[in-house]
Formats: C-alpha cells, structure tokens, sequence
C-alpha cells in the first residue's frame, strides 16, 4: 500500500502526479512529497514501529514509494550517543551526537537519501542513476546502485578529498571529474538530466531523494524517548537536510507520535561558505551565492538548492547559525576524537565548532537537551588533519629503547 498522495509546489500549492516532476511549472518553486496522514495515523504507532527491522525503512510510511522498499534494507537507525565527557568541555548538561559516521554502507547521512532515491528510482522505471557530488553522496550512489544492479553516473568536483575519490572508484561506476567547484558540476548535470533519461538523484527525483533525510530526525525523536530535542545544531550544504529534519518532527508530532515540537534548529556552515548563515543573519530569506573556500568541501556549495528552505526553518524555529574557520574546524575534529571517540569528516568539525559557538554566545541553552549532526567519517578527509596530530613516536623493539623514548 502506497500512503504517497503525489507532488506538491512548496511554493504555490499546486499538485503534481508523483512522477519525475521537481519544479513546479507555474511559479518554478521546488516540488516535495505529499501523503495521506489520515491514513498513516490508523496504519502507524509506537508499537509498530518499534516492532520493525531497525533500519530507516521502519518508517515506511512515511517515505515516498507505492510498493516494497528495494534498498538500504540495512541502512540507517544509527547511534543517538549521550556525550558525557564533550558536554562537560562545553559546559552543557545534557549532549547528544546522533552518529551518521557509522552509516551503512558508505559511513555518511547521504546513505539514507540515496536508499530512498534508487527504490523510487527503480520504480519508475529507471536503469540508470546519477548526481553531482561534494562526495558523499558520490561514494553512497556508487555503491548502493552497484548492489542494485544500476548502472551510475557520478559528476565530482575534480579537486575532491582523494578518500572520497577512491571511496566511489572502488564501486566501479562512470566516475567524471569536473574542473570546477559543484555549483559549476551542478548546473552541467542539469543539462545532462535534460537530455538523457537517467535518474539524476539530486535533480528530477530530488523530490523523492530528499524525503530520506526525515529518517534522521524521526530516529533522533525515538531514541530519545519519543521527543523532539530542545536545540539540533545541523550542518548544510544544499540546505536539504536541516528542513527535512524540521518536517520530520512535525510529521511526528501530527500523527500523535511525539508531543508538541518545541525544537529549535540552528545551522551550521564554514567559513569560507556560509551563504545560509549569511542570510540568517541579516534576517532573510534571500540567499547570495558564494564561491567556495575552505577545507569542508561537503559542504562547499555556493548556491544552495534549498538555502531558502533552510533558513526559514531556522527562523521559524527560533533557531540562529554560525560558521566555522579552516582552524576551528580542525580542532572541533580532534575535540570530539579526544573527548568521545568519533572521527568525523570536516563536516561534522563545523558542526562541533558552531555548537561550542552556539553555546559560548548563550544563544544554547546549557542546561537543555542539545543534539549535534555528525553526518560523514573522518577516514573519508584524513588529509585535513594530517599536519595537526602529531607524529608516532619510534623506537627500537627493546625495553631499554621504549623507556628512554616514552615518558609514562
């Protein structure tokens, strides 16, 4: 059974057939998913959802397909981790980091979306997937459509961490590197979704693909008891996630699951790419582009897709956002390594460095529940922090060598 009604304009309200359409064709906003929740709440509880698999498809119905899910059958449902030693670092009462850097199977949130995007894909009719990538999303398709049977297309920026390079190579797909940053990658994939039939995951089934992301608040709101955190510090690139984290809780909180969302959602950015920031900031919605610089290249995208989307829903959150330096990022990084044991990539470094901001500005609360997205693993951008850690110390296989080298 399909609780999927079709596609709705965010924009204007207009209906669409739940087809290949992403733009609406009257005002050209963005198309997402609409459902029957009247239904949904006489098919979905607690108890059932709890009774389910953990992976993201336990939310079935609230995910975009008619049938059967086709893929990411082990993906999602990753760690809520209560951050005792980091919350007492930052001075804060009660921490959590929802832990995306063990996602099956490629180690990043974007494992969720792309589960999503090929089951639907396959549904209609598609035999051919592709996207444009910061990376993530690159090694998730490559190897998510290599266990599917799909043939891949991947368009990447051609100055990429080379982790993430081989982290899509190792798949076998058509891997094209592009000289330029992934705005320029971005609009060629849009010429290229214009003229073959190929199912772009981040252009014509955007709407679906997208969907994936509430999983990652509905997991965050069950693993915390059935309830919406009071702060959620999210990092973007295209903007995507963080809205589709808010839809999720007020899916939730529709449907009897969990009680009023009294969350506030707060965006986190680099430096050298903050163009959401920006417009939180200055306390609108208009997003000006950016050329990219800095070292968290997953979220080096200049003109964000969903920026717009973004920021609204740090505004009507009662949320606020920050950046992050090259410097802090780094040393977010090792902060959580040191503290908690988690690796993560540059991205989950500027989510770390904008929530110790957050908190240090009084703009978080320290004695309210906090989460903190680490949506990829730190194996992916190693040369980041390569030249910050330090160096192994080496010594002769003796006894003698060790204590003359290694002070106890």
């Amino acid at each position: 059974m399909s609780w999927m009604k079709g596609l709705r304009c965010r924009e204007c309200s207009r209906e669409y057939p739940k087809e290949t359409f992403f733009v609406c064709e009257y005002c050209f906003g963005s198309l997402e998913v609409s459902y029957d929740y009247e239904a949904i709440r006489k098919a979905l509880s607690r108890r059932v959802i709890e009774s389910r698999p953990q992976h993201l498809w336990r939310y079935r119905e609230l995910l975009p397909l008619d049938g059967e899910p086709t893929d990411g059958l082990h993906s999602g449902y990753t760690p809520l981790v209560r951050a005792h030693r980091l919350s007492k670092v930052l001075g804060v009462k009660e921490l959590y980091l929802k832990d995306d850097s063990v996602s099956h199977p490629t180690c990043s949130f974007k494992d969720r979306v792309v589960a999503v995007a090929l089951s639907r894909a396959k549904e209609l009719g598609f035999d051919t997937v592709a996207c444009a990538s910061t990376g993530n999303l690159a090694n998730s398709v490559a190897a998510q459509s290599a266990a599917a049977g799909l043939r891949s297309f991947i368009f990447i920026p051609a100055d990429l961490e080379s982790g993430k390079v081989v982290g899509s190579l190792i798949y076998a797909p058509h891997l094209i590197a592009v000289e330029g940053n992934y705005d320029e990658v971005n609009r060629l994939c849009a010429e290229i979704a214009s003229k073959y039939s190929w199912a772009f995951v981040n252009i014509n089934i955007r709407p679906y693909y997208a969907e994936g992301s509430k999983t990652f608040g509905f997991e965050i709101a069950e693993q915390l008891g059935w309830k919406a955190p009071r702060h959620i510090v999210v990092p973007a690139a295209g903007g995507s996630l963080i809205s589709k984290i808010w839809k999720g809780l007020h899916e939730f909180e529709q449907l009897g699951l969990i009680d009023k969302v009294r969350t506030r959602a707060y965006v986190a950015q680099p430096h050298g790419c903050s163009p959401i920031v920006t417009a939180v900031k200055e306390g609108t919605d208009i997003i000006k582009p950016v050329r990219p610089k800095t070292i968290a290249k997953s979220l080096a995208i200049g003109n964000p897709a969903d920026g717009y989307y973004a920021a609204k829903t740090v505004q009507a959150s009662g949320g606020w956002g920050d950046d992050a330096t090259d410097e802090e990022i780094v040393e977010a990084i090792k902060l959580l390594a040191e503290t908690e044991g988690i690796f993560t990539e540059t991205a989950g470094g500027v989510t770390v460095a904008v929530a110790k901001k957050l908190i240090q500005q009084g703009r978080i609360p320290k004695d309210e529940s906090i989460v903190i997205c680490i949506t990829g693993n730190g194996m992916k951008t190693q040369e980041a922090v390569a030249e910050h850690i330090g160096k192994p110390v080496k010594i002769r296989p003796t006894l003698a060598s060790f204590e003359e080298h290694v002070k106890r």
